[in-house]
Parts: structure tokens; C-alpha cells; sequence
């Protein structure tokens, strides 16, 4: 056999392989937190200047109909990126030190990307957990398993979320700048971190003077660290705290660096960005650039962070074949947890000053009415999808599936089994979207989206409900009495699709 023949025929296939990969758009989410579709200048917002993320709008695929999976956090999150519903496995809001939540064996959306030979990463809030169940986690050695255990090559994290402990930056497996002899204890109690460390913060709940930047509503009144009180107990690390008001700067510079030392290749970002939830600290700044305190100013920043992403891409000679994707983990939120100026003056409570974060629609975060899951939906790639309006009926869960059709991969039958194929839908060659679609929220309702028609389940407190969002979109007449028969019909559909514990067939 000529050595020399083979030689060359690796150097063909190998040129070939990296020509192929080089056509693999590169994809990045960009997950803003507690997001409203009528925060956003493109679905409403006259009060909160968002010039980049309309931006990315004109120049790409706008939902009307867009929606997380749930109406709160953690499970949005869980479904995202595990296309399989959070109620399946019991995933709610994660207290501090949580395990992980997702397994380490299942299919996800990062693993996904790498079997197409992506590489992979998540910057930003996490709030799924880490550590194994069962076993507290070490946060002064390696802290795992978490993101690089399900999928991810690089991470760098909010390892919870910004309203609770710890207040630490997590670069991998280690959390930044920590400090052997001022080590971190998290829990769920004081006595729990106690006086272990030689950093010890004020508990809020008898030290409310602490809490400088601003005080408590309900709930944050825990460790105060950074003037604000936090959900859950921290001792030590003091040189390794976070300062939230140059969270977005740093989660942008981290931006920066992954994409340009990746540029050569196709890579998925998973970028999860702390603003606008609570605590509120845009950068002073931005501080005054929208009509509405902090809360507009958060999303300003936010809008500001979405800007410098696109920036990186054109700097790097990536726009055209990178596919953005701009949404939220469920709807909007006012005052979840700290009195931090945002005023809710209306009897509905859904409105700031006249700004309503849900636009025309009902409810919010926490809530199983449309504003809780109809979320900023936008998706930008210049290469393939022409510029415009969808009213398809489209859901994050269904990422998995959807990506796993464009890179010609197969889903096995327990892979992502609530994850179903909507890519034509995604870049617009298809514009009726999902049949029908499941959501949830607090207070373990569920709900079932048919079309216009949405039935919603009661529980011990509410009754279940009824609408047409065809003429009714804001929710408001719950024609369930009217409608037995539609009710009972979708009721069964709902209970079905639970009872047999998959979506997709």
C-alpha cells in the first residue's frame, strides 16, 4: 500500500470534514430571565428603549406566538434543555445548594450539538442544581457534577440564581478567586454556616439595617451580601463574591473570549443572561435609561448585553452563519421579592406605571394564563431565514428534536420524548407551527393549547378554565359552562398525554 496515497487521502477527508463543519451554523440562545413579550420594543414596550433587540428582530423571524414550557425558572430551563416537561420529574424553583436536576445519562441539547461536532457552553445563570443528590457539595473543591457533566466543554456560571447563595462565579469546576483559608459554606439555615469561615454575613432577618441597597418585600431576608438580602445562608469567600452591578460586563467578556478562541469551528452557546430578575442592578450606566427605576434599566442592560453579542459575531466575520435565538424562561415578574421602585398601582397588578411586561395578555410569572409562557420569541440567521412575522405555535422544549432533524440525527425513543420536530416552523417555511402544546405553573396547574383553544386545569383553590384566545386573548370570560363538550375533550387529551408519559410519538 503507497504510504504517501494515504497520507493524502486523510488530508482530503480531514479538509473535507472541516469545509463541512464550517457550513454547520453556529448557534447561540440568548435566555433572558423573567423577560415579558411587552418589555421588548418589537412586541409593545414604549417605556424601555430595546434598539438592539429590535434590531435583531427586523433582521430576523419574530413569533407572535412563542413560548417557554412553564411559567417559572427552573422548569423552563429543565425542559430546554432536556426536552422532556418539568412536571415529568417533579422539577420546581430550586432552593440554594440543590443537587443537579438533570441526569447525567439522558440526552441533551448540548450533547446533541457535540454529536454534529459542535463545541459547547453555557454562560450565565444556571439554577438546575449541582452536586450529586444526597451529598453536599464542596464549593472549596470541585463542584460538580453540573454543566460539564450533561453536555457542556466550557462553563462559566451563576451557579443558582442572582436572589440567592452562593454569591460566587463558578469557572468550571472551581468557583473564582476563592480563598483556602476563608472558605464557603452555604445552607438552608445560619447555624448551618455558622461562624465556620472567618467571613460572616448579616442575617437579614435581625439585621435588616444590612440591607443598604434596598429592603426586602417578602423572602430575601437571608444573608445580605452587596447591601441585599439574599435567599439562603452563606459564610466566607469574600474575595470571591460576585458584585452584581458588573454582572452583564462580565458574563459579556466571557461571551467574547469563547467565541473568539471557537470562531474556526461550530459552536452552540447557551448564554442565560441574571437580567431583569431580582435582585435588579443594572450597571450604574444605565441607570435612568428607561422611564421605569430598575426594572426597565435591567432590561435596557439586557437589551445592551443582546447588542454586544451581535457586535462579537460581526467582528468575528460570523453574523451570516450564526443562527441567534433571543427569549425568556417564562413571563413577567414586578415585585418578586425586594423593594426596588417598581410600582403596581393597577387592581389587575399587571401593570408598572402603565407598562404591562405580558403586553395584551394575562398573567405572568408563576401564573398558567399566557403571560406566563407567550415569551419574546426571535430568530435571526442570515444565511437561511428571510426576515418577518411568524404566528406559528412554537415551544422551547421543542429545540432538541427540531435540531436533531436539521443535523440529520436521530432521537432515540427515550431521548427528549416531549421534544417534537418544528424546524420548518423555527425558519419560517411553516407558519401554523405545534398541533397542540403543554404548559405549567405554580400550584401544579397544567395546561393544553389546541389551536386558539386552552383548557386549564383547577386545583383546591381555582376551577379549571376555559378560553378562545381567538376572542378572547386576554383570558378574561372563562366559557368553560358554556363549552362542556370542547372542555371535556381537551381535559381528556391533557390527562392522556400525562397518563402516558411522552409527547412525541
Amino acid at each position: 500500500m503507497n504510504i504517501k496515497y494515504l497520507s493524502l487521502t486523510a488530508s482530503v477527508a480531514l479538509l473535507a470534514f472541516n469545509a463541512y463543519a464550517k457550513k454547520q451554523p453556529n448557534v447561540i440562545f440568548i435566555y433572558g430571565d423573567d423577560v415579558g413579550l411587552g418589555d421588548v420594543g418589537v412586541y409593545g414596550a414604549k417605556m424601555i428603549p430595546t434598539p438592539n433587540i429590535d434590531k435583531l428582530a427586523s433582521q430576523g423571524l419574530v413569533f407572535t406566538d412563542g413560548h417557554c414550557s412553564a411559567a417559572t425558572c427552573t422548569p423552563s430551563r429543565y425542559s430546554l434543555l432536556t426536552g422532556i416537561h418539568g412536571f415529568r420529574d417533579n422539577i420546581s424553583i430550586l432552593p440554594p445548594n440543590a443537587p443537579l436536576t438533570i441526569s447525567t445519562e439522558i440526552l441533551t441539547l448540548p450533547k446533541l450539538f457535540k454529536k454534529a461536532n459542535y463545541t459547547t457552553a453555557v454562560i450565565g445563570k444556571w439554577h438546575l442544581g449541582i452536586g450529586e443528590k444526597g451529598k453536599p457539595v464542596d464549593w472549596n473543591g470541585d463542584v460538580k457534577p453540573g454543566p460539564m457533566e450533561i453536555g457542556f466543554d466550557y462553563s462559566f456560571l451563576l451557579p443558582s440564581t442572582n436572589d440567592r447563595v452562593p454569591c460566587v462565579y463558578l469557572d468550571g469546576h472551581k468557583v473564582v478567586n476563592a480563598d483556602p483559608a476563608d472558605p464557603i459554606y452555604v445552607g438552608q439555615k445560619n447555624e448551618e454556616v455558622g461562624d465556620k469561615s472567618n467571613t460572616v454575613y448579616p442575617d437579614g432577618k435581625t439585621n435588616t439595617e444590612a440591607m443598604t441597597f434596598y429592603k426586602s418585600t417578602h423572602g430575601h431576608n437571608n444573608s445580605v451580601i452587596n447591601g441585599v438580602g439574599r435567599i439562603g445562608y452563606m459564610s466566607g469567600g469574600k474575595t470571591a463574591l460576585w458584585n452584581d452591578e458588573t454582572m452583564a460586563d462580565v458574563f459579556v467578556e466571557k461571551a467574547r473570549e469563547y467565541i473568539g478562541n471557537n470562531k474556526n469551528k461550530p459552536f452552540f452557546l447557551y448564554f442565560a443572561s441574571q437580567d431583569i430578575h431580582v435582585p435588579r442592578m443594572p450597571h450604574p450606566r444605565f441607570r435612568g435609561k428607561s422611564e421605569l427605576g430598575y426594572r426597565g434599566d435591567a432590561m435596557v442592560q439586557f437589551d445592551w448585553t443582546t447588542g454586544e453579542i451581535m457586535k462579537i459575531l460581526e467582528e468575528n466575520g460570523l453574523t451570516e452563519n450564526t443562527i441567534i435565538i433571543l427569549s425568556s424562561d417564562n413571563g413577567p415578574v414586578y415585585d418578586d421579592g425586594y423593594e426596588d421602585g417598581t410600582m403596581v398601582k393597577e387592581s389587575s397588578g399587571e401593570s408598572d406605571r402603565g407598562h404591562d411586561g405580558s403586553g395584551i395578555y394575562r398573567g405572568g410569572k408563576y401564573q398558567i394564563y399566557e403571560g406566563g409562557t407567550r415569551v419574546p420569541f426571535i430568530i435571526r440567521w442570515p444565511k437561511m431565514i428571510k426576515p418577518g412575522k411568524s404566528d406559528a405555535l412554537v415551544n422551547q422544549i421543542d429545540f432538541i428534536a427540531s435540531f436533531a432533524d436539521y443535523l440529520n440525527i436521530e432521537l432515540a425513543e427515550e431521548d427528549a420524548y416531549d421534544s417534537r420536530n418544528v424546524w420548518n416552523s423555527l425558519i419560517g417555511e411553516n407558519s401554523k407551527g405545534l398541533d397542540f402544546m403543554l404548559e405549567e405553573a405554580t400550584g401544579n396547574r397544567k395546561a393544553i393549547r389546541v389551536g386558539s383553544w386552552k383548557y386549564i386545569t383547577g386545583n383546591k383553590n381555582t376551577e379549571p378554565e376555559l378560553f378562545n384566545l381567538e376572542t378572547d386573548p386576554q383570558e378574561a370570560v372563562n366559557i368553560i359552562v358554556e363549552k362542556p363538550e370542547k372542555a371535556e375533550s381537551m381535559k381528556q387529551q391533557l390527562q392522556s398525554l400525562i397518563k402516558q408519559g411522552r409527547v412525541r410519538k
